[in-house]
């Protein structure tokens, strides 16, 4: 089997709680432009595009982030991708027996090339030579896991034994897996020479993967058959259906198989990786002061230590603080100390229960069409500032709580109020009465900025009925 023979798959159904308040469920980590110019999701694609250029890439997310992924592929130039699309969260099992089971009916001998969305590998090349070394193995039915080097004591990430040598310096035996350990016995594990992390990288024939899933997990596998015969497709996307996959059980595929089948066998990646998981280990990663500080934006310091700051709207300035991480966006700020962020995951929940947006959208929400950012909101009105792409269209709709105002500030508009359709240029208005069936669209060859301002008695994105839809939002509403 030759190289082109590989088959990438991102899993890209994190959430990213421990990056709040950057990362948000509208909007994780994946999405964001931590450690360069290019997101992480962008990141990863680059890095395989160059193992197989010729196959199409796959992605699984989540339904609501089709248009993100969409939208930041086409920005790096990646064009031949396909979408498999969770209707819920079910953890990595059934999200890669998903892509195995559709694979395999393109190319029976496909080698899938499993990574996660969130991942920062700073030695590309090294990285590639190591997945084309682990081939062979995988092309003679082995599960192949990427045992990553460790750089530190690490005891967020489980840990891969290793036993007899296989390819010298590179392929080995699995003996043991191990969960994440204290930090005493991380500490002997880093010390150690065959104790890797499990970084989440895998490299298998999709028949080998399936014939092993079948043996030690049928009931995913009849599961996702049913909901991938059930499913439906809509250009380069696949939606996953609901009534099947919800039945599935939500397990990793470390414990549905990595750790249970006899065919594994472990390939080491000495590459600089980080899966990103918290602001400690984005600071780990990053370029720092002469006094340990990550500063990211506007950031003043004075007399400050192993710091990670980061501002996206306003000045942060600091006197006399140590190890501290400090995040502003413009509607929230986080202040704790580095190795705490688990208890990050707390303030989200406690966001979600008090129904506070802050833990889940951002004020700069992301739509198929554009996006739009709320300036000013109190109980009676809200103040939106919308962006609409050239040829971008909102969908056909009508609110039952709400009438709107739309003034242009930049572009031409097309309104459609119920049978009535106009021009707008800049500096000029219209009003959308509750209940009317309206439409904003773009004609222009140039963004379209408008200022919406909303009045009513409940003033939230459900309030939305749609009746037609370019980017197939819904099923169509009556």
């Amino acid at each position: 089997m030759k190289e082109n023979a590989i088959y990438p798959v991102i899993l890209s159904g994190g959430s990213g709680e421990r990056l709040w308040p950057l990362s948000r469920k509208s909007l994780p980590k994946q999405f964001l432009k931590l450690c360069s110019n290019h997101t992480l999701i962008q990141e990863v694609a680059n890095r395989v595009n160059v193992l197989s250029s010729s196959n199409p890439l796959t992605v699984i997310c989540n339904d609501d982030h089709r248009f993100l992924v969409t939208e930041q592929l086409k920005d790096i130039q990646i064009n031949n991708f396909n979408l498999i699309l969770e209707p819920l969260g079910r953890n990595t099992a059934p999200a890669i027996t998903i892509a195995a089971l559709k694979l395999i009916k393109d190319n029976p001998d496909a080698l899938l090339l499993i990574l996660s969305a969130d991942q920062v590998i700073q030695d590309q090349l090294q990285f590639i030579q190591s997945i084309k070394e682990s081939i062979e193995f995988a092309e003679n039915g082995q599960i192949v896991i990427f045992g990553i080097k460790p750089s530190n004591p690490n005891t967020n990430y489980g840990y891969i034994k290793t036993g007899e040598v296989l390819k010298e310096g590179q392929i080995f035996t699995v003996e043991k897996f191990v969960e994440k350990p204290d930090l005493a016995k991380a500490r002997t594990y880093f010390e150690s020479d065959n104790y890797f992390w499990n970084g989440g990288i895998f490299l298998f024939k999709a028949n080998t993967f399936l014939e092993e899933m079948t043996k030690y997990n049928p009931e995913i596998i009849d599961i996702c058959q049913k909901s991938l015969e059930n499913s439906t497709e809509d250009g380069n996307s696949l939606k996953v259906n609901k009534e099947y996959f919800e039945k599935c059980p939500s397990i990793s595929i470390d414990y549905a198989l990595i750790e249970k089948t006899d065919k594994i066998v472990c390939s080491i990646l000495d590459v600089g990786w980080s899966d990103i998981g918290s602001w400690s280990s984005l600071w780990e990663i990053s370029p720092k002061d002469i006094e340990g500080n990550v500063t990211k934006g506007d950031a003043f310091i004075v007399s400050s230590r192993n710091n990670f700051i980061q501002s996206t709207s306003r000045l942060i300035a600091t006197a006399g603080i140590d190890d501290l991480v400090i995040v502003e966006t413009d509607d929230a700020i986080l202040i704790t100390k580095r190795g705490k962020e688990n208890e990050i995951k707390e303030i989200v929940e406690e966001l979600k229960v008090k129904k506070r947006t802050e833990g889940s959208i951002h004020t700069k929400a992301y739509r198929p069409w554009g996006h739009y950012e709320v300036l000013d909101e109190y109980d009676n009105f809200k103040v939106k500032r919308i962006t609409v792409n050239p040829g971008g269209s909102l969908s056909l709709q009508m609110h039952y709580h709400r009438s709107e105002h739309w003034i242009v500030v930049k572009g031409t508009a097309e309104v459609t109020v119920n049978d009535s359709v106009q021009i707008l240029s800049e500096n000029q208005s219209t009003y959308i009465p509750i209940g009317a069936k309206h439409r904003l669209r773009n004609p222009g060859k140039t963004p379209l900025q408008l200022i919406e301002v909303q009045s009513g008695s409940y003033l939230e994105e459900d309030d939305i009925v749609r009746f037609e839809d370019i980017y197939g939002r819904n099923e169509v509403k009556n």
